[in-house]
This record gives structure tokens, C-alpha cells and sequence, in this order.
């Protein structure tokens, strides 16, 4: 399907400034996207600088070399999932980062079962050559499965066991038939739970928080000394994996008597609260709305 999307890249005037890309260094993007974020990277590390960079989507991919061909001597495209960084070698990083925002494509693309404004099969995957869809998800739980789906990644805390009895190990095949069951089963209060009864499922098929549990415990140890980590979160769960890990990582331990510092702490913290876009940008690009950007830099 030739289809063109439009990208603005998130916070990017905030990304550069905090990662504060510079000539020479070495890169990874793990969400490369569209390449929106990585073409700025690969412009202010010129001339030499590195940059390595993961999708799970392999259309992503495609379309993104072609926006970054002018650096193709620089960089080096991986098609993977995040979540397996573990498996993967690279030299100390100057820069990662991670935006865990969902693609253009994702949502524009009727054929990927993101969105409930569009009727498509209920895929859901990033990766559509691996996994299960949405649809196999549902039919193959049973109802505490899905109870614990919704309750976890939906945080539909009184409604989650309702929906998982009506919907387990049923045939729902498109967005539009899982919005109708939703809407009849929940009435006028469907349309403020619709954006948590998607994003529940979709975290389930993706395994997105196992993957970025693995991204956080892996990433730091990547880092160069004055390397910087910077991750954009959509969503609470995800904003409070990272604040957790980078108030851990960037906290020193104190002597129990004294309350002197006994290790200091090996990252600090570049953003004491979450950054987010400006009025204008949202206005510019409401999808930036939920936006939250934190960043650490390695020191010791």
C-alpha cells in the first residue's frame, strides 16, 4: 500500500537540547520511527558521527532510510524490537534514545488496527511478520487473562472484569466490532474508555512494558562517561517506569549514621521534572499532548 504520512517529530527542540547531540559522537535510536528525531541527530553530529537505530516495523524502516539516505555512510538500521537490546553489541554510546510514541503510520494506516476511529482488522502488532494479533489475543484468554490486561495496561480498574467476561474467547475481528462491544457494553461511558480499552491491547500484544523494563535495565550500561539517556513516555505506565529507574539510578547512597554520601551516584539527572511540549506545539501537533521527556547523564 503506497501511502504518504505526515511526521512531526516530539519535542524535538527539547530532545536536542537536552541530549545536546555533538560532531562525532555515537548514537542509538531504538523507536527510529520515520527518522524525524534521527535526521536532526545525524545533522548535528556531522561530520562523522554514528548512529544506530532499531524499529520493530519494517515499513518504519523502509521509509526512514529513504528520509535518511543523505547519511546512509553514517548509520546502520536494525529491524528489531527494542526489547531485545540485550542481544545486541554496540560501541559506548554518546546518546540513547527511546520514543515510545505510537508511529504516523501506526495510527493513519487503517490497516494496522490501532485506531477505533477506522474500521481494520484488529491487528495491533508493530511487527507484523512475528506474534499474535489482537484479534488471536482476545479469542485465546480467558477471562482473567484479559481481566489482568485491562486492569494493567488499560487501568480499567471497575470495568476491566466486565469487558474480559464478554469479550474472552470470542471472534472479534476489526476495531469497529471491538468498539460495538465496548459501546454495548458500557453505554455513554464507551467513548471516555475506548483510548484505554485499545492501548490495553495493545501493550499486550506488543509486550510493551517487558521491553522497556529491559530498555532501562540494559541502556545506562551502554552509556559513555557523559553519555547522555533520554526517553519520551506517553502514558503513566510508562512515565513512571522511567522516573523510577532514573530517581534510582541518579540517587546516592548515604551512610546510615552520618547521612554523609558513601556512593555517589554513577548518573545525574538532566531533568528534574518531566519535560513537555509547549502550548504550541500541541496546538501544532495534538498528538504531543501527553508527551513526557526525562533524561540522566552518566559520571561516573
Amino acid at each position: 500500500m503506497n501511502q504518504s504520512f505526515t511526521h512531526a517529530p516530539v519535542l524535538e527542540k527539547e530532545v536536542m537540547q537536552l541530549l545536546a547531540p555533538m560532531s562525532d559522537e555515537t548514537l542509538l535510536d531504538v523507536t527510529l520511527g520515520l527518522g524525524g528525531h534521527a535526521k536532526r541527530f545525524l545533522e548535528m553530529t556531522a561530520p562523522n558521527g554514528k548512529l544506530f537505530a532499531l524499529d520493530a516495523d519494517s515499513k518504519n524502516l523502509e521509509q526512514a532510510h529513504e528520509v535518511l539516505l543523505d547519511f546512509d555512510n553514517r548509520m546502520e538500521l536494525r529491524h528489531l524490537n527494542f526489547g531485545q537490546i540485550t542481544d545486541l553489541e554496540f560501541p559506548p554510546l554518546d546518546i540513547l534514545f527511546a520514543d515510545l510514541g505510537l508511529s504516523s503510520p501506526h495510527l493513519d494506516d487503517p490497516e494496522r488496527g490501532f485506531s477505533f476511529r477506522t474500521d481494520a482488522p484488529l491487528d495491533m502488532r508493530f511487527d507484523r511478520t512475528s506474534g499474535i494479533t489482537a484479534s488471536q489475543l482476545i479469542k485465546t484468554s480467558d477471562e482473567d487473562a484479559l481481566t489482568k490486561i485491562f486492569r494493567g495496561f488499560g487501568e480499567l480498574y471497575p470495568q476491566a472484569k466486565r469487558l474480559a467476561k464478554t469479550l474472552a474467547g470470542s471472534d472479534v475481528l476489526t476495531t469497529f466490532h471491538l468498539k460495538a462491544i465496548v459501546e454495548q457494553t458500557f453505554g455513554f461511558k464507551a467513548k471516555s474508555l475506548m483510548p484505554q480499552v485499545f492501548q490495553a491491547l495493545r501493550i499486550a500484544v506488543n509486550d510493551e512494558l517487558r521491553s522497556l523494563q529491559e530498555l532501562l535495565r540494559v541502556g545506562p550500561t551502554l552509556l559513555a562517561i557523559g553519555g547522555r539517556m533520554g526517553v519520551i513516555s506517553f502514558h503513566s505506565l510508562e512515565d513512571r517506569m522511567v522516573k523510577h529507574t532514573f530517581r534510582s539510578l541518579t540517587t546516592p547512597v548515604k551512610d546510615d549514621i552520618t547521612g554523609k554520601v558513601a556512593i555517589a551516584a554513577p548518573f545525574e539527572l538532566l531533568t528534574h521534572k518531566s519535560v513537555m511540549p509547549s502550548d504550541e506545539e500541541i496546538e501544532r501537533n495534538p498528538r504531543a499532548r501527553s508527551a513526557k521527556f526525562r533524561v540522566i547523564r552518566k559520571v561516573s
